[in-house]
């Protein structure tokens, strides 16, 4: 048994990190590149729309599959497979001379980049006793904005739309070496190494309730993250710049709630507890914010939302990845990134139009009803949960 108390897996865990990260600078960092698709290549907005959203299109199709060979083959061959995939097709997206053929590579980029979500969680699961899982995922967590932070500062270095694919590329291949040569993948649990077929944790109606309060709490999320630079312009007549300071401190704020949210969670000895009562905050955030929101103090609340609604995200994924046990926890980490990741892609448009139908107190209103629904989903601690990875008994 490998001794968990020897500090390399803070090693494997920022390897990790650096994998997820490298690939959120791509799927989630082309918005950024939306004003140089519409101005070199002379496209629509709608048209450039796609080519932003391509990458998630991608991702839907393959998170699972990437997770039963995370499952099977181990985290460091899917890690280095998908990231030099990624970088592969980047290039060929550089060079690509139609709007067609740099779409598909998109798409295409963001099903190989699909790898390291549940990868990248999985190595947090093997390497991390239960006591500090929280912490870990946490920080595993934070490479999304991190990597959203990280894009626009490549962006703004390399303005044009083939020097920051290229530089993205060289990125993603780069990582994916680090990666190959140092990651150590967590002792495989017994079943898996003898080739015994492990029983499915979907029998459980637990992670079944999870993955839809998960799905749930994407809502006020979303509803939040996307509308809050417009509310502050459109309603209350920020300075865009000012604005976007603003709300990118709310995305701060909501990585360091990940962090405090995981020691929650360690300290507690429960995933569920602290989701469910964090989901009940959200909601109460939210409908203080429906009320308020066309008065002075809609602003501070947009902000408080918008970071509450980010911060319980690793206590889910913390949480499925328990449930399922070290057979099965890249599959469902990837059913858990496909449900989070449909309900993101069409909850900016539902609320859109509700708002623009209504307005903004009664989308954020309806917000809150699905974060105080998620509350309910949450279920109640597991009698038994799924056998511990021998690491993290030793």
């Amino acid at each position: 048994m490998q001794d968990m108390r020897n500090p390399h897996r803070w090693a494997m865990l920022s390897l990790g990190m650096a994998g997820n990260g490298a690939a959120c600078v791509f799927i989630y960092g082309l918005p950024f590149l939306l004003p140089a698709f519409q101005s070199e290549r002379g496209l629509s907005l709608a048209q450039a729309g796609f080519l932003v959203g391509a990458p998630s299109l991608g991702m839907l199709g393959t998170l699972v599959l990437w997770g039963w060979i995370t499952d099977r083959f181990g985290e460091r061959l899917a890690m280095t497979s998908g990231l030099a995939l990624t970088g592969a097709l980047l290039l060929g997206a550089a060079y690509a001379e139609s709007t067609l053929l740099l779409g598909a590579c998109a798409v295409l980029a963001g099903a190989a980049g699909a790898s390291v979500n549940a990868s990248s969680g999985r190595v947090v699961l093997g390497w991390f006793p239960k006591e500090q899982r929280g912490v870990a995922m946490g920080l595993r967590q934070t490479a999304l904005p991190l990597g959203v932070a990280c894009a626009g500062l490549l962006t703004t270095v390399f303005p044009t739309v083939r020097a920051a694919l290229l530089a993205m590329a060289v990125l993603c291949l780069g990582v994916g070496l680090l990666v190959g040569l140092l990651v150590v993948d967590p002792p495989r649990p017994e079943a898996a190494a003898s080739g015994v077929r492990a029983a499915s944790p979907y029998r459980s109606r637990a992670l079944w309730r999870v993955h839809a309060a998960s799905m749930l709490l994407v809502v006020p999320q979303f509803a939040t993250s996307a509308f809050a630079l417009a509310y502050l312009i459109g309603e209350h007549d920020w300075d865009p710049a000012v604005a976007g300071a603003l709300v990118s401190g709310a995305q701060i704020l909501g990585a360091v709630g990940r962090l405090a949210c995981g020691r929650w969670s360690d300290l507690a000895g429960s995933r569920l507890r602290p989701m469910r009562r964090l989901a009940v905050g959200n909601a109460a955030v939210m409908l203080l914010l429906a009320v308020g929101i066309a008065t002075p103090i809609g602003t501070p609340l947009i902000i408080a939302a918008t970071a509450i609604a980010m911060s319980g995200n690793g206590l889910a994924f913390t949480a499925v990845s328990e449930l399922a046990g070290p057979s099965w926890a890249g599959r469902v980490m990837g059913v858990q990134n496909t449900g989070q990741n449909l309900v993101a892609a069409l909850t900016p448009g539902f609320v859109g139009a509700l708002i623009t139908s209504t307005s903004y107190g009664v989308a954020y209103a309806v917000a809150g009803l699905f974060a105080l629904a998620a509350a309910s989903a949450t279920p109640a601690e597991p009698a038994a949960a799924a056998p511990e990875p021998a690491s993290a008994s030793a």
